[in-house]
């Protein structure tokens, strides 16, 4: 089976409906989703930004919370705009670089995106992130604790390096097997189709 690589920062707003229905398609079509959680804002830093673009330029900003809530009308995915925006993401990175080998990796990601984008809630509160992990294995303190340690720590900040390496310069991007760049939620389905043909 082919491959996928999702890489994404639980901050990234056209991140949420990229994970909300990337499974299905991909599934469909024979393509394994590997799912790669990177801190975007690191390489923002690099760009001279310190914080999104969409709060550096507000008329950007201002079209991409219309356009993602008519993207999440047409998904019927809830949308609530996150406060503060970006937040800070780099406990559920963590946590989801600690359980990047569980069968439910994706749907811990997933549900993740929905606390802040569908919730409103704050993805750095540990409460939040173990009650999401709580949802699918019974021992969330553990997986907490793990996504504290060096290793962890460490995988994660290689992860970002190797997305800055790969050119990836946004959020969510795609990576087929090939080494094929596609970057935004809109073009998920030709990242699928191009992985699903060669």
């Amino acid at each position: 089976m082919t491959h996928l690589d999702f890489w994404f920062d639980f901050g990234s707003s056209y991140s949420y409906p990229a994970s909300q229905r990337i499974q299905a398609p991909a599934a469909a079509s024979g393509v394994a989703v590997h799912y790669r959680p990177f801190m975007l804002g690191a390489i923002f830093k690099e760009q001279g930004w310190t914080t999104s673009p969409f709060n550096i330029y507000p008329a950007k900003g201002r079209y991409m919370w219309r356009d993602l809530a008519r993207i999440c009308d047409d998904l019927g995915l809830p949308l609530v705009q996150p406060s503060p925006f970006p937040q800070n993401s780099l406990l559920a990175a963590r946590v989801a670089t600690a359980v990047a080998g569980e069968p439910w990796a994706g749907d811990y990601c997933a549900q993740v995106f929905r606390e802040a984008f569908g919730h409103g809630r704050s993805i750095s509160d540990a409460e939040v992130i173990r009650a999401v992990v709580a949802r699918f294995d019974g021992d969330a303190p553990r997986w907490l604790a793990l996504a504290q340690t060096a290793e962890v720590k460490e995988k994660l900040r290689s992860e970002t390096d190797t997305a800055r390496v790969l050119g990836i310069f946004g959020a969510p991007s795609f990576i087929t097997a090939d080494g094929e760049l596609f970057w935004g939620n809109d073009r998920l389905e030709a990242a699928i189709a191009w992985s699903s043909t060669r």
